[in-house]
């Protein structure tokens, strides 16, 4: 089966994707680290992201690769070279919307997921994954959260933590200050570019994970689906 999660910048999609994953032996596929690593690359390369025709390039050529799931989180490497701390810098984080805009990097990364979802059994999130990438999934889930709270688990992670996991987590303020309106710029842009843009399909079911824990999250994921209860109920739930 594959089950498709979308929804905005730090809200979760992640976290919930490989917990999910771990809980009902599907193969979690982090679609966003694969625009993010186009746009190290890029950066790497000194190239423009806004020259969409040499950003285009650099996805069409870029190898991109995924090791497993540990309790740190998944390694990913492009074109050979560990991108996993890269990645997540808010260097990227600027620059990522702007590439994954671009029709010609959405077409390459596209392909490369849809071919990791013929081996079935996956869990996706991204932003377009219920309405571009897998239409037809099983379950699929529109993810939000209060800008505010997005922001907040967007510093702690920078900083090591987990706030999903531990709600006293603390942050630096001026630094989630910074967060939030990069996330409320990066929510404008992601919603209304051309190609793609951040919607809910229209038989996605919504969870706001703002005062949820993440275990919450879970249990409401795996209630939408027969097989993903009993997939979670077989490893011991």
């Amino acid at each position: 089966m594959i089950v498709a999660i979308d929804g905005p910048a730090g809200s979760g999609k992640s976290t919930v994707a490989r917990a999910l994953a771990a809980r009902c032996g599907l193969t979690y596929l982090d679609t966003g680290a694969m625009y993010r690593a186009v746009t190290a690359e890029c950066l790497r390369l000194g190239v423009d992201v806004a020259d969409q025709a040499a950003v285009a390039a650099v996805a069409r050529d870029i190898r991109i690769d995924f090791g497993p799931v540990l309790e740190g989180g998944q390694s990913v490497s492009a074109n050979g070279r560990d991108v996993t701390t890269e990645i997540r810098t808010p260097e990227v984080d600027r620059n990522v919307s702007a590439v994954s805009a671009v029709p010609a990097v959405r077409e390459a990364m596209v392909a490369l997921q849809r071919k990791a979802g013929e081996t079935g059994d996956v869990v996706a999130e991204g932003r377009d994954i219920g309405t571009v990438v897998f239409p037809a999934a099983e379950v699929k889930v529109f993810l939000t959260a209060d800008p505010a709270a997005r922001a907040h688990r967007r510093a702690v992670q920078r900083e090591g933590g987990d706030a999903a996991k531990d709600a006293s987590a603390k942050a630096d303020a001026a630094q989630e200050a910074q967060i939030l309106a990069d996330l409320q710029r990066r929510d404008k842009l992601d919603s209304t570019r051309a190609v793609a843009p951040l919607r809910p399909a229209e038989d996605a079911h919504h969870i706001d994970s703002s005062t949820l824990t993440l275990d919450e999250v879970i249990a409401s994921v795996v209630a939408l689906s027969p097989e993903l209860h009993e997939r979670d109920a077989s490893n011991g739930r």
